[in-house]
C-alpha cells in the first residue's frame, strides 16, 4: 500500500496526486490497526501489485512498518548512490529530495531515462513499445492494472526508456531486490 499523503477531499474526490516528498509503501496489516480506506483528514491508500510497481511509482518502504526493507533498501541506495556523497547517518529526507526530483519535471510529468539494456537491473519497470513492462530475469512482462499478464518477451531493442527513478534502479544494481508478483 503506497502513502503520498492526503490526496482526497471529504467526499473522496482525489484533488492532487501528492502531498509532501516521502511516498512510501507501507504493508497491508500492522500492528492490528483498521483504517477506513480514504477517511477524511488522513492519508490516502494507494495499492500496488507489488513492490517493483510502487518503487516505478517512485516510492520507497516505511520506516515504520517495513524497517527491515527500509534498512535494506537505504543500505543499497547509498551503496549504488555514492555521487552524493551521503552515508548511514544521512537523513530519509535527503534521498526523498532526490527520489522527488527523478519522479516528476518541473511540469509535473513523469522523468524517464534511457539505458543500455545491458544495464537495466532486475525489478525495473521500461516502456516497450509505447507499454509498460516489468523486466525481470532478462525478460520483459507485459504490465497492466490487473497485473502481468505471464507472457515473457526477450526485447528485440539495445535501449529502452526507464519509468523507475534513476537512483532506485542504481539501488538494484547495488543489491536491492524488489518483491515481484510474477504469476
Amino acid at each position: 500500500m503506497g502513502n503520498r499523503g492526503v490526496l482526497h477531499d471529504e467526499q473522496q474526490n482525489i484533488v492532487r496526486s501528492f502531498k509532501g516528498k516521502a511516498w512510501i509503501t507501507c504493508v497491508l496489516d500492522f500492528r492490528e490497526r483498521n483504517r477506513q480506506v480514504m477517511a477524511p483528514h488522513r492519508y490516502t491508500e494507494l495499492f500496488f501489485l507489488d513492490e517493483a510497481t510502487a518503487f516505478a511509482a517512485g516510492h520507497r518502504p516505511c520506516f515504520e512498518c517495513r524497517r527491515n526493507d527500509f534498512n535494506r533498501f537505504k543500505f543499497f541506495w547509498l551503496k549504488g548512490n555514492p555521487e552524493y556523497g551521503f552515508n548511514d547517518k544521512t537523513p530519509i529526507q535527503n534521498i526523498d529530495e532526490i527520489l522527488h526530483a527523478e519522479r516528476l519535471d518541473k511540469n509535473g510529468q513523469k522523468v524517464c531515462f534511457v539505458q543500455r539494456l545491458n544495464n537495466i537491473s532486475h525489478g525495473t519497470f521500461v516502456l516497450y513499445r509505447e507499454q509498460p513492462f516489468l523486466f525481470a530475469d532478462n525478460k520483459l512482462f507485459s504490465w497492466s492494472a490487473f497485473g502481468y499478464d505471464g507472457k515473457s518477451l526477450q526485447p528485440d531493442v539495445k535501449q529502452l526508456t526507464v519509468l523507475t527513478p534513476r537512483s532506485v534502479t542504481k539501488a538494484f544494481q547495488a543489491g536491492y531486490v524488489p518483491q515481484i508478483k510474477i504469476p
